[in-house]
């Protein structure tokens, strides 16, 4: 595709995003996320390869699952993806219904706070789980400001209004590259909270144990951790009830010490999600891939 039309098809396609939204806005904020989420995961997400690329990594790392089952989390995923979506999207509405998350791990929301108010760095770790802005939405709403570094889109058109609305979920926010990753590491020196997830494929990363499979994972945030001196915990936004409404899940703050040893147990502790939860996981990831040039092992 010639870079005129791949211009022109990413214009397009925002202008339906945006359309869809602004459609969307007109609605009330349930019926809204359960609506452009049955359209986007139901309609539009089987005419991708998302489904091969779900079935695919599903054989992989869970090869003894039914074909029932295979086939609900193909068509329970790209639900939860668009549903995730439109939640970021949907300003107070997401942010109030996030600030009313159940807590599990009360003790480790204490130990975050008292961190924050001594001006102890914070780290965040979660997975595209549930809805991963969820703890954002949540501490933001309790006073704590939780900045986040995130992958800037290839639509340069869509990722200028996807930007805006994460800012606005709890700033500041960074995109992934190195004037973004000075920023971030400035305003965590500075006593600032951060939330990163851990389950993008690193080329400058290690090969990892994930659902007992090696998985490219970054070290940098165990790395940041130690260096300077952290307050390092995996929180995840858990959907419950009808998958509208959550809960914000912190686990235990962990231990200083070896940056892999650290990594491996936050891969840990997010499998243990995913496997309690399967659907709630964006299985269409290429998660297993080789960066430096191996077989595709997963489609």
């Amino acid at each position: 595709m010639t870079p005129h039309l791949r211009t022109a098809r990413d214009w397009i396609v925002a202008l339906g995003v945006r359309g869809l939204l602004w459609l969307g806005e007109r609605l009330p904020y349930r019926t809204r996320v359960r609506g452009l989420s049955w359209i986007g995961g139901r309609v539009f997400a089987p005419l991708t390869d998302f489904p091969a690329r779900i079935r695919a990594n599903l054989a992989l790392v869970c090869p003894d699952l039914t074909e029932d089952r295979i086939r609900a989390i193909q068509r329970r995923v790209p639900v939860n993806a668009v549903r995730t979506l439109v939640e970021i999207h949907s300003g107070p509405d997401f942010r109030a219904t996030a600030a009313a998350a159940a807590v599990r791990g009360a003790e480790h929301l204490a130990a975050v706070e008292a961190a924050h108010a001594a001006g102890r760095p914070v780290i965040l770790v979660s997975g595209h789980f549930g809805n991963y802005d969820v703890p954002r939405a949540a501490l933001a709403a309790r006073g704590i400001a939780v900045g986040g570094l995130y992958r800037p889109l290839k639509n340069r058109f869509y990722n200028a209004l996807y930007a805006d609305k994460i800012a606005r979920i709890s700033g500041p926010v960074f995109p992934r590259g190195r004037r973004g990753l000075a920023e971030m590491v400035r305003f965590l020196r500075q006593g600032g909270v951060v939330g990163l997830l851990i389950d993008q494929r690193m080329g400058n990363g290690v090969p990892l144990d994930f659902f007992g499979r090696p998985a490219w994972t970054a070290l940098s945030a165990a790395e940041m951790a130690v260096k300077y001196d952290a307050l390092i915990l995996p929180a995840y936004g858990r959907r419950v009830g009808d998958g509208l409404d959550f809960e914000l899940v912190l686990e235990a703050p962990l231990e200083h010490g070896d940056p892999a040893a650290m990594t491996q147990a936050l891969n840990d502790s997010l499998e243990r999600m995913v496997r309690a939860d399967m659907d709630q996981w964006l299985w269409f990831h290429r998660r297993w891939r080789d960066p430096h040039g191996g077989a595709d092992i997963d489609g």
